[in-house]
């Protein structure tokens, strides 16, 4: 039993990391740069939580920044709680959700070409046969904690997208025109992407957490990579403020 606790919490933050440092940080946002052996490594296990063609979840990403809690945000709980967490991906705008217009540096990589290609279908054959190899390997209990593990990483953003943007839940650090609030529980299932209403003030930021007790893993791991030499630079916000009332500060810097 405590063999499959610990590999339920591996595959847990491998998959969650995946989705937060690979789709989120670096494909959504272009927040940090790193090679394509270190970005394809995040990727698949991204992948692998069901998270599907990486150039349509960046996509949706990016739609949904540009139209925060307004008319043409895919997924806002001013639609309802329903429709923010899982009822959008069925009811999408083609037009809007265009990978080509939106995305079309990611369309550029054979890789996401092929894994949007392949779209839906494509992503659950791969999951499928993920734990069907770890089952031949090392047995059904360990498929099964994978598969586990897969579907609880696949309920944290679609979490984020529905309480980090419901004001009476979180906190904010900025006066945004969106409802984005900081959701310290969610950082904490999330590996940092709770501080949802920093990430909106400053979204090319590798950095979400800004005060002291937020705590934010995937920007410590991006620094560890970087310490490595396996992140060649990063964003950051230009000027952070501990004022009470912190108000969108423009522009990023740069650390290479």
């Amino acid at each position: 039993m405590f063999s499959l606790i610990c590999f339920f919490i591996f595959s847990y933050y491998w998959h969650g990391l995946g989705v937060t440092i690979g789709y989120h940080r670096l494909l959504s946002h272009r927040a940090f740069k790193c090679n394509k052996l270190v970005e394809y490594f995040w990727i698949i296990s991204g992948y692998l939580a069901f998270e599907g063609s990486p150039a349509w979840w960046a996509t949706v990403h990016r739609v949904h920044h540009r139209n925060a809690d307004q008319e043409n945000d895919p997924h806002s709980p001013d639609r309802g709680s329903g429709h923010a967490y899982f009822s959008w991906m069925f009811k999408q705008d083609e037009e809007l959700i265009n990978i080509h217009k939106v995305a079309p540096d990611l369309m550029k990589d054979p890789v996401y070409r092929f894994m949007a290609w392949g779209d839906d279908a494509l992503m659950l054959t791969v999951n499928v046969l993920f734990r069907l190899i770890i089952w031949v390997c090392f047995g059904w209990q360990m498929a099964l904690t994978s598969l586990l593990a897969g579907i609880f990483v696949l309920q944290i953003p679609l979490m984020l997208n529905l309480f980090c943007h419901i004001s009476k839940l979180g906190y904010k650090n900025h006066n945004l025109n969106n409802h984005a609030v900081n959701v310290w529980w969610v950082a904490l299932l999330a590996a940092g992407e709770g501080w949802h209403n920093n990430h909106h003030a400053h979204p090319s930021s590798a950095k979400s957490g800004e005060r002291w007790f937020e705590f934010d893993l995937s920007w410590n791991i991006i620094q560890f990579m970087h310490a490595l030499g396996l992140v060649s630079r990063y964003n950051l916000p230009a000027v952070t403020t501990t004022a009470a009332d912190r108000t969108i500060v423009a522009g990023a810097k740069i650390t290479s």
